[in-house]
């Protein structure tokens, strides 16, 4: 889905920046641009990250 329609950034591409080390709507704002103009897309993008962040934590890496 379009989060940002003025830089047609999805929310795939945002969850993808997260993954990536992206930790706020700055960090992925440098990334895509995302709410770079009318910022319409920023409420939305930051519930996104969030999101991913908290699922994010959720997932231990198991070592021997």
């Amino acid at each position: 889905m379009y989060v940002c329609i003025c830089h047609a950034v999805t929310d795939t591409q945002i969850k993808e920046a997260v993954n990536q080390g992206d930790k706020s709507l700055t960090d992925v704002k440098h990334r895509l641009g995302v709410a770079d103009q009318c910022g319409k897309c920023a409420k939305m993008a930051v519930q996104i990250i969030q999101q991913e962040r908290e699922q994010a934590t959720n997932f231990y890496e198991v070592t021997d």
